[in-house]
């Protein structure tokens, strides 16, 4: 039996936990030191520090990328500065050239008749043939069948085998040859003149009998119809470059075909003059300062060879003297004057001769005839100071030029060992005074020129 004062059951079991409500504590208000707002307004600082930094350094990044591009410019600028002043140091050697029109506006070429050569037996004889019923040319048809046969080289031959050439033929085919606007005919006719007057055999004189010669002065009327100015120099400036009928005309090749056979066959037939013969060397030297004829310049050479041999030895040496007086007063005293002298080319002792005595003639000319003689001349060559700045070396380049043709084509130093003496002191003079860092227009052309020919010199003497 249970006690009623015992405890129950449920009283032994263990009691239950109960959980207490959440008790939400209330943070207590910080109290804010002096130290607090210290390090809060540094923090603050440093922010602002560090903002400020990066907005310097992304500003000194754009400054820098700027200064670049400046700097880049500034460089580009200044290499354009000196390319520009080393074009106006050398304007003078780029301008500088050789050239000159020798040709004016052409005139009209003289009209030839055909009816001349009615009287020409050779057509008169082939009309009356029977075999005229075969090919029955006209007489209006004459001069087509003549130009055939001119053509084909038949004319030549039957001119060869009659041994006669009649008047009006040799009139008709040297208007061709000089006048003619046919490549074929004009070419032609040059052929058909070239084997009168040069054979293929040589014998003591003509073989054919010609009734009618040109003279020089249809050579040279010729001339005057192309345009050619003889006194050139003073009419440069005047002029008309726009002229749609200038000089020269293709008939100037048959003309110089034509001069030089002319200039080959004095021993058989005379045609020049001795005056003539000068005039003649001297306008082949004016041809070779044109531009435009310098596809031809092969043909101006052997004319100017057959030209300058037409002379006897003793007409020679005063020719030639004559002649170098006449180019000297002129050809212009630029770089066209050692054209002048460069086209008298070859190893020939007339050509040394007529080169010497025309580059020595330009000297005096450039000189105003200051100097009398070979020795006062490189006395003023000499006395040029290449170190001052108003030394003109483009003159300097011209004098050392025509001096060493003058010297060195005709050996005058052989009899006045003087003259190579001070010519050696020249050439020094150009050689070691001028600096190789010396930029003045033609002044590394004067050095290197007078060195190449110091060292040849030496040499020469040496050996």
């Amino acid at each position: 039996m249970m006690d009623v004062d015992d405890p129950l059951d449920f009283e032994f079991e263990a009691p239950l936990v109960h959980k207490s409500p959440l008790i939400v504590q209330k943070s207590r208000k910080k109290v804010i030191g002096l130290d607090d707002l210290l390090t809060d307004h540094y923090k603050e600082k440093s922010k602002v520090i560090e903002r400020e930094s990066k907005r310097a350094k992304s500003r000194k990044n754009y400054n820098s990328d700027e200064d670049d591009y400046s700097k880049e410019a500034l460089l580009s600028r200044k290499i354009n500065e000196c390319h520009k002043q080393m074009r106006q140091m050398s304007a003078d050697e780029e301008i500088s050239t050789w050239g000159v029109e020798v040709f004016g506006d052409q005139k009209t070429p003289p009209h030839f008749d055909f009816s001349e050569l009615g009287s020409f037996s050779l057509l008169d004889s082939f009309m009356s043939n029977k075999l005229n019923s075969l090919v029955d040319v006209t007489t209006e048809e004459g001069e087509i069948f003549l130009e055939g046969l001119l053509v084909n080289g038949w004319l030549s031959k039957l001119v060869s085998t009659d041994g006669h050439v009649e008047e009006s033929l040799a009139r008709w085919t040297f208007n061709l040859m000089l006048h003619s606007s046919k490549e074929e005919l004009r070419t032609s006719a040059c052929d058909f003149w070239c084997a009168i007057l040069l054979p293929e055999k040589k014998v003591e004189k003509l073989p054919i009998r010609v009734e009618w010669s040109p003279s020089y002065c249809e050579i040279k009327r010729a001339l005057e119809t192309y345009g050619f100015l003889f006194d050139f120099a003073s009419q440069t400036n005047t002029l008309k470059t726009d002229s749609s009928c200038r000089g020269p005309p293709e008939n100037i090749r048959g003309w110089i075909k034509f001069a030089a056979a002319c200039c080959l066959v004095r021993s058989k037939q005379p045609i020049f003059s001795v005056s003539e013969a000068e005039e003649l060397v001297e306008v082949i030297i004016y041809l070779s300062l044109d531009r435009q004829l310098q596809g031809l310049l092969v043909l101006l050479h052997d004319c100017m060879q057959s030209a300058i041999n037409y002379f006897t030895n003793e007409e020679w040496s005063t020719s030639c003297i004559k002649i170098a007086r006449t180019i000297a007063g002129r050809v212009p005293r630029d770089l066209n004057c050692l054209r002048a002298v460069e086209c008298i080319s070859g190893v020939g002792i007339r050509m040394n001769c007529l080169r010497s005595a025309v580059s020595y003639q330009i000297l005096l000319a450039c000189f105003d005839n200051e100097a009398a003689d070979e020795e006062g001349i490189l006395n003023l060559l000499m006395s040029m100071n290449v170190k001052e700045k108003s030394c003109d070396f483009f003159k300097m380049y011209i004098y050392l030029v025509l001096s060493e043709n003058w010297l060195l084509s005709n050996p005058i130093s052989e009899y006045k060992p003087v003259i190579y003496e001070m010519w050696g002191v020249y050439l020094r003079n150009c050689s070691c005074q001028i600096t190789s860092t010396d930029s003045r227009p033609y002044a590394s052309k004067v050095r290197t020129k007078a060195s190449y020919l110091l060292h040849s010199s030496v040499k020469d003497y040496l050996s």
